[in-house]
């Protein structure tokens, strides 16, 4: 899926203060378990989740994804998990 532009820098926006750590907590960020979160965007009827991880103070994104239902789906968990695993 192809989100549009708008769709696409609100969530760097949402990243990019997150990584400066203006937001330490709900609604923008959310801790997901030991060592991942998820930024959250909310783009209208869709929301928008990047799962991220800390390496050395510095903010890795591991999967981003458009949520469709109310628990994050177990295939994209796993996905940033494997990938967190291979840093």
């Amino acid at each position: 899926m192809e989100l549009p532009r708008e769709s696409k820098k609100l969530i760097g926006t949402d990243i990019k203060s997150v990584q400066l750590g203006w937001p330490q907590g709900m609604p923008l960020v959310r801790k997901l378990e030991h060592r991942l979160g998820e930024v959250r965007t909310d783009l209208g009827e869709n929301a928008a989740r990047v799962i991220f991880t800390l390496v050395a103070s510095q903010m890795v994104l591991l999967h981003g994804f458009i949520k469709k239902s109310q628990k994050t789906p177990l295939v994209d968990l796993n996905t940033a998990r494997h990938r967190k695993n291979k840093l």
